[in-house]
């Protein structure tokens, strides 16, 4: 591999582990490039990629990223896997095929949320129901819930069904007509009371006749 392929190699290595949120390294030894080629099929089939890389490039790939520090894990043969849609499938992929193939490959570590998993964690992961296997609970948990909804529901469409029907087979009824409200008699008229009699006023009186006057005395 000359320079130019080497870098190249590097950049891509590097594009791979900021992409992926899963990655997995493992050990290859024993395994046949038929059995080689199996794997990788199988982890493909789980949504993941699986890659032989030269350890010393893996670490100048490392480098170039914001990853834990796993140089001293870099040693012997590194087939590193990409685990592009979850942690959970290739990680059982990798250990159903480990279960078949004399425990090979093994695993070396992970990394998860730039965080470290030893052996035993990826093996409890690996353990997990997958993606498939959850989303399948989860339906039969709502199921019931929803089954029960669909009935209650039915029933009462069926009701108001049956309630239309009853009222198109009896038509459109007259409304009764309103009875008639006599008017109130008319109110008598109120005689107006008799006016006062006329007073009659008093006759004036005859005027009183002046005294005559007296005659005057005789000298």
């Amino acid at each position: 591999m000359d320079r130019v392929a080497k870098e190249t190699f590097v950049t891509e290595l590097r594009d791979r582990l900021n992409k992926a949120p899963v990655i997995y390294l493992t050990d290859f030894t024993g395994l046949s490039v038929k059995e080689m080629t199996g794997l990788r099929r199988s982890l493909k089939e789980s949504g993941a990629e699986y890659l032989v890389v030269k350890n010393r490039l893996a670490k100048l790939a490392f480098a170039e990223t914001e990853l834990p520090n796993i140089t001293e894990n870099l040693e012997g043969p590194t087939g590193m896997v990409f685990g592009y849609d979850g942690p959970v499938a290739p990680a059982k992929a990798l250990s159903e095929f480990a279960k078949l193939h004399d425990k090979k490959p093994t695993f070396k570590l992970g990394i998860m949320d730039a965080e470290i998993l030893d052996t035993a964690q990826i093996n409890r992961i690996a353990e997990l129901p997958s993606h498939e296997v959850l989303l399948a609970q989860l339906a039969g948990v709502m199921e019931a819930p929803l089954a029960e909804l669909a009935s209650v529901l039915g029933a009462k469409l069926q009701e108001m069904a049956g309630l239309l029907g009853a009222l198109q087979a009896r038509g459109p009824e007259e409304p009764a007509g309103e009875e008639a409200v006599e008017e109130p008699a008319e109110e008598e008229a109120v005689e107006e009371p008799a006016g006062e009699e006329a007073v009659e006023e008093p006759a004036e009186e005859e005027a009183v006749e002046e005294p005559a006057e007296e005659e005057g005395e005789e000298d």
